[in-house]
């Protein structure tokens, strides 16, 4: 049957499948840009300062442009980055009243300097994978200098990338090269 709600005299709940505002949970995403990659709407912008210290990843949800379709919470890789919530009175007056935005500090390839990964994102992984993470070299440095038995590389940044580069963090590209490298 019909069913008029009493809003705004009396507060409105919605059902517990409502679809309204997702929000970022700062404790569980891992800023791998998955939701806004996956975002038909592309309301969710990945941010890299590679000039900060440290390097940060801002991922700016805009929530004015979101038609709350649930992707990202569909295809988050850590299952609970980011939720839909019951939120469905979201009135603003100003931009920022429709932005949520969460940080997450990067890590850089010691050799070339790009962008390797969020450092939540390779906990995550490690996490995952338990002992099998010290067969990647990226992850078993990363590791290594968490627990306080790995200092941290120097970045060379050089046009030559030498063999003795292989015990850096690097990324796919400055590892396969220094895999090769006589």
């Amino acid at each position: 049957p019909a069913y008029t709600t009493k809003f705004p005299t009396e507060p409105f709940e919605p059902q517990e499948a409502f679809r309204g505002r997702p929000r970022f949970d700062a404790g569980r995403c891992m800023g791998c840009g998955a939701c806004a990659q996956v975002c038909p709407s592309k309301c969710i912008e990945v941010q890299d300062d590679v000039q900060a210290k440290p390097p940060v990843r801002r991922l700016v949800q805009h929530f004015d442009a979101c038609i709350m379709c649930g992707q990202c919470e569909r295809y988050c890789p850590a299952g609970e980055g980011i939720r839909m919530t019951t939120e469905w009175d979201n009135a603003g007056f100003a931009p920022q009243d429709f932005e949520e935005c969460i940080e997450h500090e990067l890590l850089l390839c010691e050799v070339c300097g790009e962008v390797l990964a969020p450092a939540a994102q390779l906990d995550w992984l490690a996490g995952r994978l338990g002992p099998l993470q010290f067969a990647n070299p990226t992850l078993a440095l990363y590791r290594g200098r968490k627990l306080g038995y790995v200092e941290p590389g120097i970045t060379s940044l050089s046009a030559d990338i030498l063999r003795a580069d292989r015990m850096a963090m690097q990324c796919p590209r400055c590892r396969r090269q220094s895999a090769w490298a006589a």
